[in-house]
């Protein structure tokens, strides 16, 4: 049985998130229903991760195992035709080898997050952005995402509900950049880890703008992480602005192009 890798693409306002949930709408819902369009038979997809209510996608990738031997640009070409009017688009497909798994091969996850400060309202990035209507100090905000890499408990920026074994993670890299823009300022978040906590990019976001903002010095981000306590972090920021925006693998099967339009590479990091 063909196992095809896709990359996906999902603006997630209309959806309660990825996974599928009975009687209500999710991005993985969507595609299984466009693939038994194609086989009418077809059991589910599995994905990298999950994402919440109103988180977007921007190059998530699952795999699905289908009985018809496809051309990849067929596949590709018939799953978003029938995935219309979603917003979800499948970015690329490639055939893999019977063994790789959209999850359990992944090396690491990429998120990004958008917060943009401005007076007027958001309207073309409405539900798109998290939205405040005051400036942010961009360097404290650096120095205190500094206390966050590497290996740690992350207990303190864990969601409650969070399913993980552990709270033990390392974090690769988070970067930030402003960037100007009409009537305002963007501020741009990269974040580059194996895997992550329940919450734990929007408790990191949330906690960070409270530095930006001048209500936390920089020290009090490593003070929240050593407390290893939910009640010292900051207010968690909304699902609106938070972006799965690629998986990493060691055997990769795409192209290698990376969603561009965003966020670009942090001038800090070049």
């Amino acid at each position: 049985m063909p196992r095809y890798a896709l990359k996906i693409e999902y603006n997630g306002q209309p959806y309660n998130g990825w996974q599928r949930q009975d009687g209500q709408p999710t991005v993985q819902g969507a595609i299984e229903d466009a693939l038994r369009k194609l086989q009418p038979d077809f059991d589910k997809i599995a994905a990298a991760g999950r994402t919440d209510t109103g988180v977007h996608g921007l190059a998530q990738v699952a795999h699905a195992d289908l009985t018809r031997d496809w051309e990849v640009f067929r596949l590709n070409e018939a799953l978003n035709y029938h995935l219309k009017p979603h917003p979800i688009s499948i970015l690329e497909i490639a055939k893999v080898h019977d063994e790789w798994h959209a999850r359990f091969d992944a090396k690491e996850r990429r998120y990004w997050f958008r917060l943009l400060y401005r007076r007027a309202p958001a309207t073309h990035d409405k539900g798109l952005v998290w939205q405040v209507n005051y400036p942010l100090e961009v360097e404290p905000m650096r120095e205190a995402a500094q206390h966050l890499i590497g290996l740690h408990d992350f207990t303190t920026f864990r969601s409650s509900t969070c399913q993980a074994l552990s709270p033990v993670k390392t974090l690769d890299a988070l970067e930030i950049e402003e960037v100007a823009v009409p009537y305002g300022a963007e501020y741009r978040f990269a974040i580059r880890a194996r895997s992550f906590l329940h919450n734990q990019v929007r408790s990191f976001v949330g906690s960070l703008e409270r530095v930006g903002c001048g209500a936390w010095e920089p020290i009090q981000m490593k003070h929240a992480l050593d407390a290893c306590d939910r009640a010292a972090c900051g207010p968690v920021c909304p699902a609106s602005g938070l972006y799965l925006a690629g998986v990493g693998y060691d055997d990769d099967p795409f192209t290698g192009h990376a969603p561009q339009h965003i966020l670009p590479k942090p001038k800090s990091a070049r």
